[in-house]
């Protein structure tokens, strides 16, 4: 029953948020189908986040949510010695057709002692498209202390108090749980993240534009300042570039809880099996075959699959040219550190794309 025969790729039904910062890039720009009409923020495309879990679409399981299948097969599903709530990734599109807001999200530590929580957010923005001039707000600036933050928030002068830093299609941003940011305008990301929805901001709207309450704008900024880090200043990354055969990999972000690489592909791409973990893909471009063990999957524009960590070893095989996005949580010594060493990049490079330990 939990042989490779009967694990397939899993594709999930999608949850979608209309939050104000959105419009309709992912369905218009990215070519996403099936899609309510209306503002369309984000499309979460792989989620095990309370009522967001995804359904099973097709297949073997289909009808069953993607926590079921984490509770009943966790070591098939995400890993031989995986264990865990819940499934560990979540990944979905955003569009910042307006700057999103102000705002952080809790890292492990804050979201155990104060949420009491498994985990907090740590993310990274993948940038798929942007409108020259679209930038980053990162960080704190150093030497600012929490009057002058109140001060700036409270006047909406960010930039005051926060790197404002230009993004480029293709870059990758790494954000640590505690990390305040904010990003746009016209820019359409993917994101990989941890399994939380966390999240205190610093404006005067919520998130669907409906004005606060003094008291309660000051209460979020309070608590803000409760959850924030100042000790890390994310910037954009161009990514590191490996090759396998003739698929070339760049690694664009990597840290104990994920890992992203942009797979381009020209020529089939053998993928051996891991059972140790699961993987996801994204396919952002034209149709992708997955032949696996028990058949062929395709993989359309803008969809996502996961690969449990029990299907075995595949090949993509796409339709000319293709690029797919592909997360998992690593083994940063063997997955991220030698493979990039042994491409003959330095310990320093490998060190900038999150939170890589050596």
């Amino acid at each position: 029953m939990d042989g490779s025969r009967r694990w397939s790729p899993l594709k999930l039904s999608v949850h979608v948020r209309s939050y104000a910062f959105g419009e309709r890039q992912i369905p218009e720009r990215l070519g996403k189908k099936g899609l309510p009409a209306g503002v369309v923020a984000e499309t979460w495309e792989f989620s095990d986040y309370e009522d967001t879990t995804g359904t099973v679409t097709q297949g073997p399981f289909a009808g069953s949510t993607l926590h079921q299948l984490v509770e009943r097969y966790p070591r098939e599903l995400v890993g031989e010695r995986w264990h865990g709530l819940h499934f560990p990734l979540l990944g979905k599109f955003l569009d910042a057709s307006h700057m999103l807001p102000v705002h952080l999200h809790a890292d492990d530590t804050t979201a155990a002692g104060k949420y009491g929580l498994p985990n907090g957010k740590t993310e990274a923005w993948h940038i798929l498209d942007c409108a020259e001039g679209a930038s980053v707000l990162s960080g704190v600036k150093p030497g600012v202390g929490e009057d002058e933050l109140v001060a700036a928030f409270k006047a909406q002068d960010y930039d005051r108090v926060m790197p404002r830093l230009p993004i480029h299609p293709g870059e990758t941003v790494y954000v640590p749980g505690g990390t305040l940011h904010s990003f746009g305008p016209d820019t359409l990301i993917f994101e990989i993240q941890q399994t939380s929805d966390l999240g205190q901001s610093v404006m005067p709207v919520d998130l669907f534009g409906k004005r606060l309450d003094e008291a309660e704008w000051d209460a979020n900024i309070a608590a803000t300042l409760d959850e924030l880090r100042v000790d890390v200043l994310p910037v954009p990354n161009h990514g590191l570039t490996r090759y396998e055969g003739d698929v070339r990999i760049v690694v664009g972000c990597a840290g104990p809880h994920f890992a992203l690489e942009r797979w381009n592909l020209a020529v089939p791409f053998k993928v051996p099996a891991r059972p140790d973990r699961c993987q996801t893909l994204t396919n952002l471009g034209d149709p992708v075959g997955i032949s696996y063990g028990g058949g062929v999957e395709t993989l359309g524009r803008a969809e996502s699959c996961i690969i449990p960590a029990a299907m075995g070893g595949f090949t993509l095989v796409p339709d000319g040219k293709a690029v797919v996005l592909a997360c998992f949580v690593p083994d940063l010594a063997r997955d991220i550190v030698a493979p990039l060493r042994a491409a003959g990049h330095t310990d320093a490079e490998i060190a900038a794309l999150g939170e890589v330990t050596f």
